[in-house]
């Protein structure tokens, strides 16, 4: 039973963001920012944002060589240039709204670790790639550097050469949340944690969205999901997929510093601080890996388990310190979903494990897309 003071004042909302992931927030930073004088709720269903905005490990995500040679295939050049164009200016957003310190951005660097049994064609593409990217970047993306597989101490009998992407970047996933969670709560965001949305009805006069048995009003509402949009709208075209990331206990010098990727990219991990952040394996199990279940596959931890002792930390003492899991969103292709829903509700999710780089302009889309509804 509501109070008078409840209705009349924590119920109606001009705007209401469902998840507090980085598309959440950054989509209720975007509204206070353009219209400060319109109110603004955020509902997460969680404690804490229940995707993969706090679980991820921290990557850029511009992405390796062998996955633009991929994704070209998959989706066409154009549509591949643009989508790393989405990813790079996101990222600038990001940076930009919250800050490099504040989001622990560091540009040192992202590198492909190709195997002496692997399969080399996309090496061949490689000056090809950089032509498809240098009108945007000004400069040559990817380049070789095979002089530095002993360097970072990587084993030369496994590893065969490296391949370098100069704009790829990483950041500390913790501090970017915790910091983009204030500053939205400086702009006047309200945000309800263990708030699980359980229907959206529409009527004339705003959206109702039933929780808890509470109903809150809005003009607008923002889907920002990601995994977890099946739930209120069934026949959306997406898959979960669980991600398992480890972190090490400091190593003492470690050599190790920027972002690494292996078997097309499905492997990937780097430095934090003296600690290695390591995560991946999905694709050895890619159907019991679509679920919205936090856990950990048993196959693909001893996988992960094994490449860490023999090919990023050979003959180097170590701890696992931490192991867990995120649930990201896929489609067919690697586009994300922007929809209109109505002229009161839009989505913006399926960001396929980039939500890092993606999340804040897929936020300014969804913002843009709500703008050309006039109620």
């Amino acid at each position: 039973m509501l109070s008078f003071w409840e209705k009349n004042s924590l119920i109606s909302y001009h705007h209401i963001i469902i998840g507090a992931g980085i598309t959440g927030l950054s989509t209720a930073c975007e509204l206070k920012e353009r219209f400060p004088d319109q109110s603004v709720l955020v509902l997460e269903r969680g404690i804490l944002p229940s995707g993969a905005s706090t679980k991820n490990a921290g990557f850029a995500c511009i992405g390796s060589l062998s996955e633009k040679v991929a994704d070209a295939k998959l989706m066409g050049k154009e549509n591949l240039i643009q989508l790393v164009i989405n990813r790079y200016e996101g990222l600038q957003l990001l940076r930009k709204r919250l800050g490099d310190e504040a989001i622990g951005f560091e540009s040192y660097g992202g590198y492909e670790l190709i195997f002496h049994e692997q399969e080399k064609d996309f090496l061949n593409q490689l000056e090809e790639v950089n032509t498809w990217f240098r009108p945007y970047f000004t400069k040559d993306i990817f380049s070789k550097q095979t002089h530095k597989i002993s360097h970072f101490g990587f084993d030369a009998n496994r590893v065969e050469t490296l391949v370098c992407n100069e704009v790829e970047g990483q950041v500390d996933t913790g501090r970017m949340m915790a910091s983009l969670w204030s500053y939205a709560q400086q702009l006047d965001v309200k945000i309800i944690c263990g708030a699980e949305v359980t229907q959206i009805d529409e009527r004339n006069d705003a959206v109702h969205v039933l929780l808890n048995n509470m109903e809150f009003l809005a003009q607008k509402i923002y889907l920002c999901t990601n995994a977890f949009t099946q739930s209120l709208f069934p026949n959306i075209e997406l898959k979960p997929g669980r991600g398992m990331v480890l972190a090490t206990a400091p190593i003492p010098n470690l050599k190790i510093k920027g972002i690494f990727f292996f078997d097309d990219g499905y492997y990937y991990f780097k430095n934090f601080e003296q600690r290695i952040i390591f995560g991946g394996g999905r694709n050895l199990d890619m159907q019991g890996e679509e679920t919205t279940n936090f856990g950990l596959n048993p196959k693909i931890q001893a996988q992960l388990h094994q490449y860490l002792k023999e090919v990023i930390l050979p003959n180097t003492h170590y701890t696992i310190e931490h192991e867990w899991s995120g649930i990201m969103a896929f489609g067919s292709d690697k586009t994300v979903c922007l929809k209109k829903i109505s002229d009161r509700q839009f989505m913006g999710v399926r960001l396929n494990g980039m939500g890092v780089a993606l999340g804040s302009k897929l936020a300014a889309d969804l913002v843009n897309l709500s703008l050309t509804s006039t109620i």
